[in-house]
C-alpha cells in the first residue's frame, strides 16, 4: 500500500473505528438504563431514556403512590395513618427520586424527605389540601415537583399525602449514561489509538527507525547491518534500494580490500622475480670484472646468460603492464574474423622452434575445417596460447618433454586442447589455478618463479571473446587445458 493511501486509511481508521465503537457502546447503554428505568419505576412497557423527562418520572411515581394507597386502604383505611406504611410506602417513592408528606388537621403527621421545610411551609400557606393539580416549586435554586392525594380515614377526617420531588438535577440513571458514555468514549478513543500507533510503528516508524540505525552504522564503517523491509509503500521501497545500496558498497569495499590484498601480493612477487634475475645479472656482471670468464666461450655464455636473465625481466614487465589493463578493462582488443585452421597451424610452428631449443617436443593435430572462421584477436590469443605453453614448460619434471595442441570444432565452437606431461596439479589446487596471484608453487624457486597472473590473464582474454576456459590435471601424468571458442556464421 502506498503512503498516501496508508495515511488516508489511518485517517478513515480514526473516524470508523471509535465511531463504530461509540455506536455500540451506546446502544449497548440505552439497554441498560431502559432496564434499569424499569425497574426503578417498577413499568413494563418499553421507555425512552432520553425522552423520559422529570414530568413523565413524576407521574408514574403518583400513579404509583395512588395505586399503592388505593390498595392499601382497601385492606386498612387507616393504613396512611400508620409509621410503618407510611415509611415504606416513602422507601418506594425515594427509589423514584421523591419522598411523601402527610397532612391531616393542620399539621403535617408525617414527613419522609428532610431539609423540606421550604416545601412544607408553600404547601400549608398556598396549596389547597384538596389541590389534585401537579405544581412547581422552587427554593433557592432547587425546584421541586409537588402533587397530592386526598384521604379520609376511617373516622371521615380528611387528609392529604404530598409526593414532592426535585427535579433541578437530571435524571439519576441519565447521569449515570453520561457518566458511562463518557467512560466509554475514553476507553474507545486510547483502544482506537492504541490499535492505529501500533500499526505505524510496524509500518512507518520500525522501518524508519532501521534505516536510521544501518545509515549509522555505515557512516561508522559497519556494512553489515542489514535493512529488512515488507510491503510496496514508498517507505518499504526506500528501505530495500538503501539496503541495495549497501549491499553494493559492502561488494566495493570488499573489492577494494581484496584488490589492496592482491597488491601486497603483487608487490611481493616483483620484488622476488625481479630479484632472482637482478641477482643472477650481478653475479656474472662480477664474474667477468673479476675475469672469471678468461675464455671467449665463457664469455659468450656469461653474456647469453645475461641475456636471457634480462628477457626474463623484460617478460615480467610486460606481464605486469597487461595486468594492469586488465584490472581496469583497458586490453586494446583489435576484433577480427580469423580462419581457425591457419591461425593455429601458424602458432604451432612459431612455438616449435622455441620449444625444441628448451628441448620440448611439440605435437599439432588440427580437424577442423579450413573455411570455419572464430573473430578474435589475433596477437591476445596468440598471448593465450604462449602463456600456457610457457606456463607447461616451467613445470616440465620428465626427461622427454612432450607438448601436443590439439584443434578440433563442432557446430558452434573450436575446441583447443594444450596437453603437457609435466608433473600435473593437485585436485585441491584446479578450482584456483586461474585465481589472481594463485600459485601452486608456494616455495617460490627461481626455477618456477611467477607473478601468479599468467592464467589469471588468459581466462580473462578468453572471456572477453566469449569463449571459455577449463583445466584437467592428474599429478605425475600432465595438465590439459582446453579452451573453447564460438565459431562465426554469417547472419
Amino acid at each position: 500500500m502506498k503512503l498516501q493511501k496508508k495515511l488516508l486509511f489511518i485517517c478513515l481508521l480514526l473516524i470508523i473505528v471509535p465511531s463504530l465503537l461509540l455506536t455500540g457502546a451506546m446502544m449497548l447503554m440505552r439497554r441498560i438504563q431502559v432496564r434499569q428505568i424499569q425497574k426503578q419505576f417498577e413499568i413494563t412497557e418499553k421507555v425512552d431514556p432520553y425522552s423520559f423527562s422529570a414530568a413523565q418520572r413524576f407521574d408514574v411515581m403518583r400513579t404509583t403512590l395512588v395505586s399503592n394507597v388505593k390498595d392499601g386502604q382497601k385492606k386498612d383505611v387507616d393504613c396512611v395513618l400508620k409509621k410503618d406504611y407510611l415509611t415504606e410506602l416513602n422507601t418506594r417513592m425515594m427509589k423514584m427520586g421523591g419522598y411523601i408528606l402527610g397532612w391531616q388537621n393542620g399539621n403535617y403527621y408525617y414527613v419522609g424527605g428532610t431539609g423540606s421545610e421550604g416545601v412544607q411551609q408553600y404547601l400549608e400557606d398556598d396549596l389547597p389540601a384538596d389541590d389534585d393539580r401537579n405544581v412547581y416549586y422552587t427554593e433557592l435554586g432547587r425546584r421541586y415537583l409537588i402533587g397530592s392525594y386526598a384521604f379520609a380515614d376511617g373516622a371521615g377526617e380528611e387528609g392529604v399525602l404530598y409526593l414532592v420531588s426535585d427535579v433541578t438535577d437530571s435524571m439519576p440513571v441519565l447521569s449515570q449514561a453520561i457518566s458511562v458514555f463518557l467512560i466509554a468514549g475514553i476507553f474507545v478513543l486510547m483502544f482506537s489509538v492504541l490499535i492505529t500507533g501500533s500499526w505505524l510503528r510496524n509500518s512507518l516508524v520500525k522501518p524508519l527507525a532501521n534505516l536510521k540505525k544501518a545509515t549509522n552504522a555505515i557512516k561508522e564503517g559497519n556494512l553489515d547491518v542489514k535493512v529488512e523491509a515488507s510491503g510496496d509503500d514508498e517507505i518499504a521501497a526506500l528501505c530495500r534500494d538503501f539496503e541495495e545500496m549497501r549491499m553494493h558498497l559492502k561488494e566495493s569495499a570488499d573489492e577494494r580490500l581484496q584488490t589492496e590484498k592482491n597488491n601486497k601480493v603483487l608487490l611481493s612477487n616483483i620484488s622476488h622475480d625481479l630479484k632472482t634475475p637482478i641477482t643472477a645479472i650481478k653475479g656474472y656482471v662480477e664474474g667477468i670484472q673479476d675475469g672469471v670468464a678468461s675464455s671467449p666461450e665463457k664469455l659468450d655464455k656469461y653474456l647469453h646468460t645475461i641475456y636471457n636473465k634480462a628477457n626474463d625481466m623484460d617478460k615480467l614487465v610486460d606481464e605486469l603492464t597487461l595486468y594492469s589493463k586488465i584490472d581496469t578493462n583497458r586490453i586494446p582488443y583489435n576484433f577480427e574474423k580469423i580462419r581457425a585452421r591457419g591461425y593455429f597451424e601458424d602458432c604451432a610452428d612459431e612455438l616449435k622452434e622455441e620449444l625444441e631449443a628448451e628441448g620440448v617436443v611439440l605435437e599439432f593435430d588440427c580437424t577442423v575445417d579450413p573455411s570455419v572462421q572464430i573473430i578474435g584477436d589475433a596477437e591476445q590469443l596468440k598471448r593465450v596460447i604462449n602463456n600456457i605453453i610457457s606456463n607447461s614448460v616451467k613445470y616440465m619434471d620428465k626427461a622427454k618433454k612432450q607438448i601436443a595442441i590439439r584443434v578440433r570444432n563442432d557446430e558452434n565452437y573450436v575446441r583447443v586442447e594444450i596437453e603437457d606431461n609435466g608433473k600435473g596439479i593437485a585436485n585441491k589446487d584446479i578450482p584456483f589455478i586461474f585465481d589472481r596471484f594463485y600459485r601452486t608453487d608456494s616455495s617460490r624457486n627461481s626455477s618456477t618463479g611467477g607473478s601468479g597472473i599468467g592464467l589469471s590473464i588468459v581466462k580473462k582474454i578468453v572471456g572477453d571473446h566469449g569463449g571459455r576456459i577449463w583445466a584437467s590435471s592428474k599429478e605425475g601424468v600432465g595438465t590439459t587445458m582446453t579452451i573453447e571458442l564460438r565459431t562465426f556464421k554469417e547472419a
